[in-house]
């Protein structure tokens, strides 16, 4: 399985941005996605989820009515939309993928394949 996230950049806070994770390797069907972000001396912390299966999302709090997560099954790729951009969502996101999951998961540790990352910076 490989992840190729991209669509970072740098933006203006109140600006929008939109991430692709582009999946191969095997049929998702049966798996879940999730967005993760790290920013310079914090950890790992879980942005949004979804199951590929039924759409079903879940959210962090600090994104929730901002940041959208949708999938495309023909492209085989998972999106972040992210509106109302902050100083504060400055970080490298990720993209996961959890093999059998039903319900979200906001740990790092219980996703199977990571993407390489791609950096978000908001300006003030």
């Amino acid at each position: 399985v490989q992840l190729q996230a991209s669509g970072g950049g740098l933006v203006r806070a109140g600006g929008s941005l939109r991430l692709s994770c582009a999946a191969s390797g095997r049929t998702f069907s049966t798996y879940a996605m999730g967005w993760f972000r790290q920013a310079p001396g914090k950890e790992r912390e879980f942005v949004a989820w979804i199951k590929w299966s039924s759409s079903s999302t879940a959210y962090a709090d600090s994104v929730k009515g901002r940041f959208t997560i949708s999938r495309d099954s023909a492209k085989n790729t998972v999106y972040l939309q992210m509106n109302s951009l902050k100083p504060e969502d400055t970080a490298v996101y990720y993209c996961a993928a959890d093999r059998d999951s039903d319900f979200p998961r906001i740990r790092a540790y219980a996703y199977d394949y990571w993407g390489q990352g791609t950096q978000v910076t908001v300006s003030s």
